[in-house]
């Protein structure tokens, strides 16, 4: 969905609305970000807080109102009312934002800045925030941010105006898919705005970092978010606010996969649009439950939603979401086996290169042409529209992941000199208290030659104590103390040495990074404990199903590491395959029959057959394979780019039909 400053539904970004009288309104969108309406500012005119609160309400109504009232202005000569002319152009540009009118909104935004020029005027700061989150070109929202932030900096800390602007900020943040940014900046404004007095705003930035953390996976934690918003507005009548917060509701749902669930709470959404008159509102929902009827397989449906939402999006020159919504038609084209018709769509919808749209949605329209290519048998152009959505997924995914993987690897280095050094010094300690007793020892047996022999079994005794207490501290410094698997800089030094040994014997290594879907969830509804037997119930399995020569270690979290020597893709698949196999028969503690947990991994493939690879190198191409089945719908196995262009017919077979 769409909006202006501090209002609803945005694609590629998204919307919101905080209220003075009413609330900020707030929305996610298709990279799953949301933006604020700006009337948590303080304006004290008139005009605005007579009119701004009936937005949340009924955004039609408050329109007719501004132009009524902006003609009998305009009549008696407005001139000399620059100040009310800006406060009823504030509101205009507020409501055209929540019924998802952006081009409408920056213009209304755009009159009214040129009658406020004071820097910090609450005024002036809300028509800023409405103007930038009315913008989605990748170049305007990189403009929009200079901006926001630059307001934001002439706020006094912890002001009501500097609040508004970090939820505002953490909106375009997210837009511009910097997620890990835009979920600390809105984490900090829900934080900040506790307070009694600043119940509105708490409820919007509940909605700002709901739609956040959908973005960064942390699904249950956005749906409670948003839930708290929900309550809100319900509770305070605001029934287009309503309509957003719910539809933000079923994009959670649709994110972790509940289709069924998402289009009735999309169906929710579009009731209460309808009751209001919100064409855009009920297209949005169109396009959504168009979307969530794909995955589900029922095309014929899909169709006739995503053809009525489109219809709409032309009429309001909405480009961003209206190719969306063509991406989505096409994709239906190529299901129904129409592919050069499909191809037509996306030609037109990648027309400039995607600067028109959401980053997110970029390379979904790639990756979706590709397949229509294929469709028509033009393979040298679906391999290059597939190596675009790959380069900009990358872009998008690995540079965050390899800086994790960075910090943690320099993390591990310190863990495991700290442990050596432990051992070391624990290791001379022994060895001086030995020589110690052996001085004293021999004095004795100097004295007393008769004491020799209990002199050699007090030796042996402390030797014997030595070497186990030894063996004890190597096992605690390079062993996962859950699972008893090697720990991740044990894991690193097998890794190694295993892929060194590859390399001078010339001989293929493949590494697979396995992590456990929706581990969280398993902590949340069967507790903990259920999460550690799974852990250690998947390292139970995983040793007795691979070879002696194998290499399984825990990675970090529900992360596995594991590396196969002497064993090239065909042979890798079939050993992963073989796990996930054992991995749906672990019997998760707590779970019911009525409505099992069912234990599943994704794994991402990457191997040495092309040439000699660094370790992390190879790490990271498996992490990327790792990222896009996650992506994809989790329970997969990808290869990265690189080995699948050398693996053979039946490994692209085998993936190709998952």
């Amino acid at each position: 969905m769409r909006g202006s400053v501090f209002s609803p539904r945005k694609p590629g970004g998204a919307a919101a609305a905080l209220g003075r009288a009413a609330l900020l309104v707030l929305v996610l969108c298709l990279a799953g970000t949301t933006q604020a309406r700006a009337d948590c500012f303080p304006i004290v005119d008139a005009a605005y807080v007579t009119l701004d609160p009936l937005v949340d309400k009924n955004a039609a109504e408050a329109l007719n109102e501004v132009a009524a009232r902006l003609s009998t202005l305009y009549r008696a000569g407005a001139a000399g009312e620059p100040r009310q002319l800006a406060a009823l152009y504030a509101v205009q540009a507020d409501a055209y934002s929540i019924l998802e009118l952006d081009h409408e909104a920056r213009l209304a935004a755009a009159k009214g800045l040129a009658l406020v020029s004071a820097p910090t005027d609450p005024l002036r700061l809300e028509l800023l925030s409405t103007a930038a989150l009315n913008v989605y070109t990748q170049d305007g929202i990189r403009e929009a941010l200079d901006t926001i932030e630059s307001a934001r900096a002439s706020q006094p800390q912890g002001s009501p105006s500097g609040l508004c602007l970090q939820i505002t900020l953490g909106s375009l943040e997210s837009r511009a898919g910097d997620n890990a940014l835009a979920t600390r900046t809105e984490a900090g404004a829900y934080h900040d705005s506790e307070a009694p007095d600043r119940a509105q705003a708490h409820a919007a930035a509940a909605a700002e970092l709901s739609s956040a953390l959908r973005a960064t996976g942390d699904f249950q934690e956005a749906l409670t978010l948003v839930r708290e918003k929900i309550r809100w507005d319900a509770g305070h009548g605001n029934s287009l606010a309503l309509s957003v917060s719910t539809f933000l509701e079923g994009e959670i749902l649709a994110a972790i996969r509940e289709f069924h669930a998402a289009i009735l709470i999309f169906q929710r959404a579009r009731s209460i649009s309808l009751s209001l008159g919100d064409r855009q509102g009920i297209a949005f929902a169109d396009m959504r439950v168009c979307q969530s009827l794909i995955e589900l397989g029922q095309y014929g449906a899909a169709r006739m939603r995503c053809d009525s939402a489109a219809q709409v999006f032309t009429a309001t020159q909405s480009t961003d979401v209206l190719k969306e919504t063509q991406t989505f038609l096409a994709d239906i084209d190529l299901q129904q086996g129409h592919a050069q018709q499909a191809l037509a769509i996306l030609n037109r919808v990648l027309e400039r290169r995607g600067t028109d749209m959401a980053p997110s949605r970029v390379a979904v329209a790639y990756r979706t042409r590709a397949r229509a290519y294929a469709g028509v048998h033009d393979y040298a152009r679906a391999y290059s529209d597939l190596e675009e959505y790959l380069r900009r997924y990358r872009a998008e995914n690995l540079a965050r992941r390899m800086r994790l993987q960075e910090t943690v690897k320099e993390r591990s280095l310190v863990q495991r000199e700290v442990a050596r050094n432990a051992v070391l010094q624990h290791q001379l300690d022994l060895t001086r208290e030995r020589a110690t007793r052996q001085s004293e020892k021999l004095r004795w047996i100097a004295v007393a030659n008769t004491a020799g022999v209990l002199v050699i079994a007090l030796l042996s005794y402390i030797l014997i104590t030595y070497l186990r207490h030894r063996r004890q501290l190597m096992r605690l410094a390079t062993e996962d103390n859950l699972t008893g698997m090697p720990n991740r800089g044990r894991t690193v030094e097998l890794a190694t040495a295993a892929l060194d040994s590859a390399a001078a014997q010339r001989r293929p290594l493949t590494v697979a990074i396995l992590d456990l879907d929706h581990f969280k969830t398993i902590n949340d509804r069967c507790g903990h404990a259920a999460g550690d037997h799974v852990l250690q119930e998947f390292a139970r399995v995983g040793r007795g199903s691979l070879r002696a020569t194998d290499i399984l270690g825990r990675w970090g979290g529900e992360e596995f590491l594991l590396v196969l020597p002497d064993t090239t893709l065909d042979a890798a698949l079939a050993s992963v395959e073989r796990l996930r196999v054992l991995a749906l028969a672990i019997q998760v503690p707590s779970s019911t029959s009525e409505d099992p947990v069912r234990v599943t991994f994704s794994a991402g493939l990457a191997t040495t057959a092309e040439g000699p690879r660094s370790l992390d190198e190879i790490i990271a191409r498996a992490d990327a394979a790792l990222y896009e089945a996650k992506h994809e719908g989790r329970d997969l196995v990808r290869i990265d780019r690189e080995s699948y262009q050398t693996a053979s017919t039946g490994v692209r077979r085998a993936l190709h039909l998952r």
